[in-house]
C-alpha cells in the first residue's frame, strides 16, 4: 500500500493541494518555518488568523504581502457554500501582517481533485470553477492593475468598460452579434452563442470581438476550437488578414496568432509571432476539437484554465 493510505481523506488532499501549489510555482511552508520572502509566492499551512477568525489551512503571500486564502476539503465533498468560510478567513488576518487590502481579494477552496475561485476584483464577486491554481505572477498583475485601475483590473471589469463598438467594416449582422454578445459577457452570463447563417462571416465577427477583447478587456488568450483541421488553417489565415479598425495594422502584426495540431499523440505549435514590445504574452490559439490535450502537453503550471478567459468554438458539431 502507498504511504498515502494511511493518511485521513483530508490529509491525502492536502498532499494533491501541495503538489498542485509547487507545480504552480508556490513555496509550501508550515507556519512555524514562516518566511514571506523566500519565494515570489508563498503558501503557508495553517496560519493563525486574528480571534475570532480561526486558522486558515493556507494563507497565500505574494511579494511579502498577503492576497488570499485556501481552504482544503477531502476529496468527495461539495465545495457549495464553502466560499463563506473562505470570506471569513480572508477578513480574519492578524494585525501588522502586510496585506494587499482586507479582506484579501483571492479564496479558493479544493479538494485536490475540484478547485474553485473567488476573485474580489471583480464587479460582482462570486466562485467558479478553475482547474489549477494560478501563478503568483497572475496574482501579482491583478492586483498591480487594481491598484493603479480598480475597475477594470480583471476581465470582467474590462467587459463593462469597452468603447464604442465602430459599425466600419462589420456587415449589420457582425454589429449586431458583437454588441449583443458584449452585453450578455459584461452582464457575467458567461456562456453564449452566435447564431449566424454560413456565409454570414462568423470567423471575422470572432477575429473582432478577440481583438477587442485583447485589446480593451484585459483578456490574456482567447482560444478558438475548431473540429477539423482545414477549418483551423482558414481561421488562422482569417486572423492573419484581418486589419484592426484603430490602427490599421493586421492583427498578427499586434498579437502572436499559433495553430495547435495534434501529432502522433503530441503537439506542434506554428503561426506568427508579434514582434517585441508587442504583448508578447498573448497568444491566440486555434485547437483542433479531438485533441484533448492542453498546449503544454503535459500538467500545467495554471492547468487549461485561468488565462485562457474566452473559448470559441467554431462549427465543432459535436467534436468538443
Amino acid at each position: 500500500m502507498g504511504s498515502e493510505s494511511y493518511l485521513t481523506p483530508e490529509a491525502r488532499a492536502r498532499v494533491r493541494i501541495d503538489q498542485m501549489l509547487t507545480a504552480a510555482g508556490w513555496v509550501v511552508q508550515n507556519y512555524k518555518d514562516i518566511d514571506r520572502m523566500a519565494g515570489r509566492g508563498v503558501a503557508v499551512r495553517e496560519f493563525e488568523l486574528a480571534g475570532g477568525h480561526g486558522r486558515a489551512d493556507y494563507l497565500l503571500f505574494v511579494d511579502g504581502e498577503a492576497v488570499g486564502v485556501l481552504e482544503a476539503k477531502k476529496q468527495g465533498m461539495s465545495l457549495t457554500g464553502v466560499e463563506t468560510r473562505s470570506a471569513k478567513y480572508a477578513a480574519g488576518l492578524p494585525f501588522g501582517i502586510p496585506a494587499v487590502g482586507k479582506p484579501l481579494p483571492f479564496a479558493y477552496e479544493s479538494t485536490g481533485a475540484e478547485t474553485q475561485f473567488t476573485n474580489a476584483f471583480d464587479p460582482v464577486p462570486r466562485s467558479r470553477e478553475v482547474h489549477w491554481f494560478h501563478r503568483p505572477e497572475t496574482l501579482a498583475r491583478w492586483v498591480k492593475a487594481h491598484r493603479a485601475m480598480p475597475d477594470t483590473a480583471t476581465f470582467r471589469g474590462g467587459l463593462r468598460h469597452l468603447p464604442p463598438l465602430d459599425r466600419v467594416g462589420l456587415r449589420p449582422a457582425q454589429y449586431d452579434a458583437i454588441l449583443a454578445l458584449e452585453a450578455s459577457l459584461a452582464a457575467d452570463r458567461l456562456r453564449a452563442l452566435v447564431q449566424m447563417a454560413t456565409g454570414a462571416g462568423k470567423t471575422f465577427m470572432a477575429a473582432a470581438e478577440t481583438y477587442r477583447m485583447l485589446k480593451f478587456a484585459g483578456a490574456q488568450r482567447v482560444c478558438f476550437l475548431v473540429d477539423r483541421g482545414n477549418l483551423g488553417r482558414q481561421t488562422l489565415r482569417k486572423f492573419q488578414t484581418f486589419v484592426t479598425p484603430d490602427t490599421g495594422r493586421k492583427f498578427t502584426e499586434l498579437y502572436q496568432v499559433q495553430l495547435l495540431t495534434s501529432n502522433k499523440g503530441g503537439h506542434s505549435l506554428r503561426g506568427t509571432r508579434a514582434p517585441s514590445g508587442h504583448r508578447p504574452r498573448t497568444v491566440v490559439s486555434f485547437v483542433d476539437g479531438r485533441l484533448r490535450r492542453n498546449a503544454t502537453g503535459s500538467a500545467p503550471a495554471e492547468g487549461p484554465g485561468p488565462d485562457w478567459v474566452c473559448s470559441c468554438r467554431g462549427e465543432c458539431r459535436g467534436a468538443v
